[in-house]
This record gives structure tokens, sequence and C-alpha cells, in this order.
């Protein structure tokens, strides 16, 4: 019983930590698209393009991982229980 709990709270800490990186992904997801929008150089162009490439790819990966972990209490209605 005890090692289920103990299985449960740094999954929930995970979960909790994943939501806010997406939260500052969307904030920098944002910035860049700003930058992007505000310069002229074009070697500034192209590494602000790479910077909101580089930002939506953790972005989907942040989503994904969350999606993971949704489908797996999903899986486990146990554990939902128990919390």
């Amino acid at each position: 019983m005890i090692r289920i709990f103990k299985q449960t709270i740094p999954n929930e800490t995970n979960y909790a930590l994943l939501l806010d990186d997406i939260e500052k992904t969307k904030c920098e997801l944002q910035l860049a698209y700003s930058n992007f929008e505000n310069v002229v150089d074009p070697d500034l162009i192209d590494s602000c393009i790479y910077q909101v490439n580089a930002v939506q790819l953790r972005y989907k990966f942040l989503l994904s991982r969350v999606k993971q972990i949704e489908d797996s209490y999903a899986k486990n209605p146990l554990e939902l229980s128990e919390s």
C-alpha cells in the first residue's frame, strides 16, 4: 500500500511541473513570435525562425508528456480513487 502512494506522489508532482513548463513555454513562444515580427535583418530573421521552431517543438513534447500521464491515469482507475 505504501509503495502505491510513493509512486503517485511523484507522478502528481511531475504532472504539476509539466503544466508549469507548458505555461512558461507558451510565454516563450509569444516572445519568440514578437521578436520575429520586429526584426528586419536577414540573419536575425533566421535566428528568430529557429527560435520559434525550437519552442514549438518543446511545446509539442510537453503536451505529449502530459497526454501520456493523463492516459496512464485513465488506464488505472484504482489509482485515481485512492488519491
